[in-house]
């Protein structure tokens, strides 16, 4: 149960974006801005970023509807949102995105866990600065996301469905569509 009055029938970010609209534009907005604008990492890539950081954040909403973004995005779908879940280092992905996700790990740990080391091996595996800012930056919008969501009780889907449907419309419409419910 929410720690707050929200719309039993919406599940997750959705809901506090109908709670309080006076945000929804901003919050709805930054995510359009970072997993769906222009920059050179594909959409499912920047999508898997935020699952990944949710799955180790444990916020379940985030990391079930990013993670079903970034499936429907990506080869491999859901199964390797599983894998990378489960384990970066040996899912089927390039070196150069198993490095921005190291990156991602460090910056949920905390922003000063971002080492040289890492920065120099997602460069040796071909990131360019603008990879790595995005990476940086999705992360740290996904740690407060995932604090918005969890830290106010937000409720889960009924239905494990609903998060296809909800990355269906996201795919098709964009991060504006995600607080109309259906």
């Amino acid at each position: 149960m929410a720690h707050i009055d929200l719309d039993d029938g919406i599940s997750g970010l959705p809901s506090l974006l109908r709670f309080r609209p006076e945000t929804a534009g901003p919050l709805s907005a930054l995510a359009e801005t970072l997993l769906r604008g222009p920059g050179p990492l594909e959409r499912g890539e920047r999508e898997l970023i935020a699952a990944y950081v949710s799955e180790l954040n444990d916020c379940r909403f985030c990391a079930s509807s990013h993670g079903a973004c970034a499936a429907a995005q990506l080869p491999g779908g859901t199964t390797l949102v599983r894998q990378v879940h489960a384990d970066p280092g040996e899912a089927p992905i390039s070196d150069r995105l198993r490095a921005l996700l190291a990156i991602a790990a460090a910056v949920q740990r905390g922003g000063k866990e971002v080492g040289e080391e890492h920065v120099k091996a997602a460069r040796d595996a071909g990131a360019t600065d603008v990879e790595i800012h995005d990476t940086v930056l999705i992360a740290a919008a996904f740690c407060m996301y995932n604090r918005y969501v969890d830290g106010l009780a937000t409720s889960l889907p009924a239905d494990e469905d609903a998060y296809r449907q909800m990355a269906e419309r996201i795919v098709a419409h964009g991060y504006g569509s995600a607080s109309r419910p259906g």
